[in-house]
Parts: structure tokens; sequence; C-alpha cells
């Protein structure tokens, strides 16, 4: 005899069945009937930029999860442009990351790494950055983590590459995998709860008509995040008063044998990194005040060797001159002025602090002799040139719950960082890695990878980590903005003994390797401000009359 049920009666019989054994759950047997005009997913990530590209791929390529679990991703631009993006030779997109030691061997975990375009990866060797008030300097080096190490094994700091490359290398590696269905060119016009269920599956509609149906959303779509709004997570944070200068600029060639070298200079109006993509081609990444951001968009390349060598009061007349709104100054006018400001400091027209390149000599500044200074620039590729405002952010929680349940946000979607520690990326990519590995988890205990038990251990492992980065950045962006003397020497003095004093700076070092390999020392850069904290206190000892009023407004500062 054969028993026919109605579809209310399935539902239920089925609904029963379900609770009454264990289950691996996946789309492909979920309990509920779903309209027919309804894709179904499990897994349904908004945003095609790195973290969300990284996400996918690293969903993809484990096998548990690719062999239960449906993917989709959803992105409003045209992710065949990025697939089939390329460079003329010698140029480069003014949006790159450096990419840590850490993130660059998850990439190559999942198979993406292999993909990247290895002509277009830069290895940074060495790093330098100093006090635009005081010249205090600290400096950071592979061979010294190689040597700490006791391996050998670090044979960079970090690498430097476009976003873009590693977007179409990670595209490339999906190729991979047909299964993982990618929707671009098409927004989320709106987002809503099963009916019927407060907690139940995000139902999205998307612009072109489509409705899609996912027992996990994870919002990968930036601060702006539509997921977000949907899982009603706050956001905590503030806007800087400054805007950030990006560029690609050109300069002339190191002597055979010279480390690659990134550089940051701390001024007071913000501060100003050089970050090499080749021998002859860096990033400029100027964070300053949103005045003189709108005036450097149309600097040319004296200016932004003047700041990294000027001293700070001649700066200040470079400023004044760049705002002159009675007349335009030209490049020749701006080279003279650079070249009276230097010969009033008294520095040599050919030494490394020398700003304007003389007689075309490739030599000149930084990379020739004196490594302290970044080698002249020459030139800026023209349309790199662009700006935007800074902000700091941070998601109160990165999975939703209630209403807005079956979501979890990474990268810009869960928070945004001042550039200058370079870590934005980095960040995004860790959330990524400890998300995949929690959705692992839970397909391999046969647990709904939506519930708040199987995403838990995701902000366990993320959200403290990524606060402490968050707050030592903003502290030391607050640390350096200030002009006050006794806040510089205690500043100074920090960051000094850090780098004389070889166990505070190995300690440093080695706790950004993370056990040997490092991971960046930009990180080392924005982490490291609590060893400055720290490193003030020994100097204090050594000058402790001088030291008790810069150390209560350091501390002061660093509380705020």
């Amino acid at each position: 005899m054969t028993l026919i049920l109605g579809p209310c009666c399935r539902q239920h019989a089925r609904r029963f069945f379900t609770a009454s054994k264990p289950t691996v759950w996946t789309a492909r047997s979920f309990a509920t009937e779903v309209p027919s005009s309804v894709e179904e997913f499990d897994v349904v990530i908004v945003g095609g930029g790195p973290a969300g590209l990284a996400l996918a791929t690293a969903l993809a390529s484990s096998k548990p999860i690719l062999d239960t679990t449906s993917i989709a991703l959803i992105e409003a631009g045209d992710l065949a442009r990025v697939r089939n993006w390329s460079q003329p030779s010698g140029t480069f997109s003014n949006r790159v990351s450096s990419i840590t030691n850490i993130s660059q061997g998850f990439l190559d975990s999942i198979g993406a790494w292999a993909h990247v375009e290895n002509s277009r990866v830069a290895k940074l060797e060495d790093m330098q950055v100093w006090d635009g008030l005081s010249d205090a300097r600290i400096e950071f080096s592979a061979s010294e983590l190689r040597s700490l190490s006791g391996s050998g094994r670090v044979p960079q700091i970090a690498h430097m590459t476009e976003n873009l490359n590693l977007q179409r290398g990670l595209l490339h590696r999906l190729n991979d995998f047909p299964s993982v269905k990618l929707l671009d060119n098409v927004k989320v016009d709106d987002i809503k709860a099963e009916e019927g269920d407060k907690g139940g599956w995000p139902t999205l509609k998307l612009s072109d008509g489509k409705t899609l149906r996912t027992r996990l959303l994870v919002g990968a779509d930036g601060f702006n995040s539509p997921v977000k709004k949907y899982a009603g997570i706050r956001t905590y944070g503030w806007a800087y008063d400054t805007h950030a200068v990006v560029a690609t600029m050109f300069h002339s060639p190191p002597f055979p044998g010279t480390p690659l070298t990134a550089y940051q200079r701390f001024l007071p109006t913000g501060p100003i990194a050089f970050l090499p993509l080749s021998d002859t081609a860096a990033s400029l990444v100027w964070s300053t005040k949103p005045h003189l951001a709108a005036a450097l968009k149309a600097t040319h390349p004296d200016m932004i060797n003047a700041a990294f060598r000027l001293p700070d009061t001649s700066m200040k007349v470079l400023y004044d001159v760049l705002l002159d709104t009675k007349s335009q100054v030209t490049p020749e006018e701006m080279a003279e002025t650079i070249r009276w400001r230097e010969e009033s400091h008294g520095i040599a027209p050919l030494s490394s602090l020398s700003s304007i390149e003389a007689g075309g000599s490739a030599a000149v500044g930084g990379y020739g002799g004196e490594a302290d200074m970044p080698p002249l620039v020459t030139a800026i590729q023209p349309g790199s040139v662009a700006g935007f405002p800074l902000r700091l952010s941070h998601a109160e929680v990165y999975i939703g719950e209630g209403a807005g349940a079956r979501t979890a946000l990474v990268g810009d979607a869960a928070h945004t960082i001042h550039p200058l520690a370079g870590q934005g990326l980095n960040m995004g990519l860790a959330d990524v890695q400890a998300l995949s590995k929690c959705i692992e988890n839970a397909v391999q205990l046969g647990a709904d990878i939506g519930s708040r038990t199987a995403l838990l251990p995701y902000p366990r492992a993320r959200y403290f980590e990524n606060h402490k980065l968050l707050s030592a950045t903003d502290k030391l962006h607050k640390l350096y903005e200030t002009t006050f003397p006794p806040v510089v020497w205690a500043r100074s003095a920090g960051l000094e003994v850090i780098n004389e004093l070889e166990s505070v700076k190995s300690v440093l070092m080695m706790n950004a390797g993370r056990g040997g390999e490092a991971s960046s020392l930009w990180d080392v850069a924005a982490a490291g401000v609590e060893g400055v904290s720290r490193a003030v206190h020994s100097a204090e000892a050594v000058a402790r009359g001088v030291g008790n009023l810069g150390m209560a407004l350091i501390q002061n500062a660093l509380r705020k």
C-alpha cells in the first residue's frame, strides 16, 4: 500500500524525520520546500573584493565543504574586468597592499598565490620608520628576523602587490571550482528573513529579479554593508580629520644588491609612506589634512621628496606655497623654493637629504650609499593620483542574532582601519581564514553552518585580535599628530630605545613574526605602540628628571 501525503503533510513529515536523526545539513537536504523561483544556497557571500573572493576560494578549496555545500558570491561590479585585468609593463594600479607572510601562507594554502602574477609582487626586505619632528628612527630587516628565528626561513618582511593582482589570482583559482556560482553586475535590492520564523534563512532579492535563499549570509561588502544593516549590527568609530592621497611613483634604480626597503615618516599632518613595487616604481600613501590632500593631488615629485626630508618648519612653508590660491605654483617655482629651504638648513645638494635631483644623477638620495631615505621620485604615473577619507570603525559583533541571524561579517564590513599600519587587507584575510575553518568544522560535525553555535568560534578567534590592532593604530595616529615638545620627546625616546635595545626590539620582531615567521613590520609599527610606551619607561630611567612630564603626557595620549 502506498501512502500519499499532501504538500502540508509532506512538509511536517520531513521536519519530523529530520529532527529525529542526525543529519549533515546541506541545502540539498533542507527540511522545507521553497518556491521554484527561489535559488537556494548554503553560503551566499555579498562582495567580490579581496575578502569576499578569498572566502569563496577558501570554502571551495576545502573538500568537505565543496562536497556538501553550495556557494554563491554576489558582486555589483564586473568580475570579468578583474579576471581579464592587465596593466602596461612598468605601470601599476594605485591601490596596493602589504601582504604579510602569514597572509601569503594562507593564500598559498588555498591555491590562490600560484595565480598571483609574481612579476608584479615586490618582496620587502627592510623597513625604516621615523619621527618627522625629532628624526627618531626604528629599522627592521628580514635579515634580523632570519637571525632571530634561527631557521633562515624569513626571506622577506612582506609582499607588496596591487589589489587587482590579488583579486585576479583569486578569480583564476575559482575557475577550478565551477560549482561556485559567481553573480556579478548585480546588486542586492533587499534582504529579509524567512517568513514565519524570526530566525529564519535570509532571502535576498537581486536587481536582476532573482531571489536567493541561504543558510548563511556573509557580508564582505564594505563599510556600508547591506548585510550588516540587515543583521541589525551597529558599528562604532569615527571619521578622522584626514584624507589619504595615493599614487604610483617612478624613481631612479637602486644600486645592485640594495635591499628593497619601505619608508614611512610621521609628519605632524599625518604619515607619508613609500612602498616599493619594483626597482623603479613605488606606491605613495600620504595621509594628511583634507585641505592639503586636495592640493597634493596636483602636486609634483619634488614635494613628495621634500616631505621625506625637510624639517617641519620648511614643510609648513611649502604647505603655504601649495595652498596659495592667488597663484598656482609651477614645478619650477616649487623646486626653487625647496632648494632655498635646503640651503637655509645647510643641506648639501648631493646628500641623501637633498630633495632635488641634480643633473639626473641616479645615485642621489637614498638607495645609494645611504639607504636612510627613499630614492628620489622623478615622475608620477599619469592618472594614478587619487584620494579618499579615512575612518576607524568596528562592528559591535561579527555574527547576527535574532531577526538578523545566520549572518557573518568579514573584512571592511566588520572593521576599517587607518592605513598607517598597512593592515586592512591582512585583517580581512585573517577573518576569512578563521571563518572558513569554522564552517569546515561545522560541516565535518554535521552541524547547521548558519547556527549561532556553529559560528561562535569565528568572533572568538578574531574580534579581540582586530580590536587590539585597531586600538594600537588609532593611538599611533593620535600620538604622532601632536607637536607638544614633551610628548615629542617621550615618543622619540621610546622609539630610539626600542631601536637600540636589541632585547626589546627582538621581542617585538619575534612577536610580529608569530614564532619566527614575520607577519609584517607594518604590524610591528602598529602593535608595537605598547612597546613604545614600555620603552619610554626605560628612557625615563636614563633621564628621570625630564621623563616624568613626558611619561604623563604620552600615557594620557595613549588613553584617548
